[in-house]
């Protein structure tokens, strides 16, 4: 084991990743569980206005990914918003965007988790959602090049059964254009909900700002790997929410627990739902494992300044991955995957990464000209954007979601009283 000795530089990551990867491990993140479980949840907030609330998401999804990839590359370091907010606006708003987003993420690990499970075996969900976890936390504790290379299976095999679901429902199924139309039941609540639902289904970019200290040439590669990533998502996600439309409608849509399995049914191809269930797995463990790659890598970037337990901020001498935090990190999720709620996890997960973006949003606010700072609009837009959001999610998770960062808040505020009495 690697310990850093008190006042030493922290132990390295390895940089191993070049663009194409970088790319591939943010569409695992994105091309996930988010297109098989969020659009039923936005249809039923937003009804004829789903397409415009997946538009107004990837619109907020932009602002946060320019601003993020301008950041990541002036701060090449693991922990993303985390770093950013730290070194931009100070150590408490850095402290509350990591805490944000480990929560966050954490909770929509667990339901990414629970989606594996009931896909795959719904009469023991639980077991396998734990299995999952523990079999992924492995993969990653081998290295990053590993989780790479898995993830470029996944979405491949993901984005085959996408194109499969698009080609039946459009090629065989009984569309009518006038379902797009935005109808009376559309409201500004209805889809401002709806955008920030679906949101979840955008924010893995995120993973490739996280993993920035094991990137070759960062300054390069972020900046090149999250617009990329986030374009051919925004694309997949539209011809998936169009042919989904087309075919079952607003209300339809919001009353179904497996849009995609339904489409291909209601198109009269039957024979796909298994290959739809099969590739909705796939998808999940995919986010999945992403999911725990990029939380690990926040919560190492907390342990090295103490905001966590400093244990947590290891690396490996062999695998050179931050192997305490990933095992923490496999360890709550595994617990949590036994008892969590996946419509409710969605809502909370977006809340906390909605603050967490919000943040990273007014950090590149602050960048000079010298610093490629992004065009004034971009890091307003993406600010108002998130915080418009978060606030008209459910209710519920508004609730939570804040409860549990005024804990953190308070953890923060205890921690700093104890440090500055023992400094007297």
């Amino acid at each position: 084991m690697v310990e850093s000795a008190a006042g030493a530089p922290p132990a390295a990551l390895r940089r191993r990743l070049g663009t194409f990867d970088a790319v591939v491990i943010g569409l695992g993140a994105m091309i996930g569980a988010g297109i098989f479980s969020a659009l039923a949840p936005a249809a039923h907030a937003a009804g004829s206005g789903l397409l415009p609330g997946l538009g107004l998401a990837a619109v907020v999804a932009y602002c946060n990914a320019t601003s993020s990839a301008r950041l990541a590359a002036r701060y090449p370091a693991s922990g993303g918003t985390y770093v950013y907010g730290r070194e931009r606006l100070g150590d408490f708003w850095g402290y509350l965007a990591g805490w944000g987003f480990v929560v966050g993420k954490i909770a929509s690990c667990a339901a990414i988790a629970l989606t594996v499970g009931l896909y795959a075996w719904p009469g023991q969900a639980h077991a396998v959602a734990v299995a999952a976890v523990v079999a992924l936390t492995a993969v990653n504790y081998l290295g990053v090049e590993k989780s790479a290379l898995l993830t470029r299976v996944i979405v491949a095999a993901v984005l085959a059964v996408l194109a499969l679901v698009v080609v039946a429902t459009l090629g065989w199924g009984a569309t009518d254009a006038t379902r797009l139309d935005v109808g009376t039941d559309t409201t500004a609540g209805g889809v401002l909900q709806a955008a920030g639902l679906l949101f979840f289904a955008f924010a893995g970019y995120a993973r490739i700002a996280t993993l920035g200290e094991e990137v070759r040439d960062p300054a390069r590669t972020i900046p090149r790997a999250i617009p990329l990533a986030l374009g051919i998502a925004l694309g997949v996600y539209a011809a998936v929410a169009v042919a989904v439309l087309l075919v079952l409608g607003p209300q339809r849509l919001a009353d179904t627990a497996a849009p995609l399995s339904d489409a291909v049914h209601a198109a009269g191809m039957p024979q796909l739902g298994p290959v739809v269930r099969a590739g909705a797995t796939v998808a999940a463990l995919g986010s999945l494992l992403a999911l725990i790659l990029g939380v690990s890598r926040t919560t190492l970037a907390m342990a090295r300044d103490r905001h966590l337990p400093h244990a947590l901020a290891t690396v490996h001498p062999r695998f050179k991955v931050p192997h305490r935090a990933e095992l923490a990190v496999g360890a709550v999720v595994a617990v949590l995957a036994a008892t969590a709620d996946l419509r409710s996890a969605i809502g909370f997960s977006s809340f906390g990464v909605l603050v967490y973006y919000a943040i990273a949003n007014a950090s590149a606010w602050t960048l000079s000209p010298a610093e490629n700072r992004p065009p004034r609009a971009i890091p307003v837009l993406g600010f108002a954007g998130c915080v418009a959001l978060a606030v008209t999610l459910p209710i519920s998770s508004v609730v939570s979601g804040a409860a549990v960062l005024a804990a953190g808040v308070a953890a923060y505020a205890i921690r700093r009283a104890v440090t500055g009495r023992r400094r007297r």
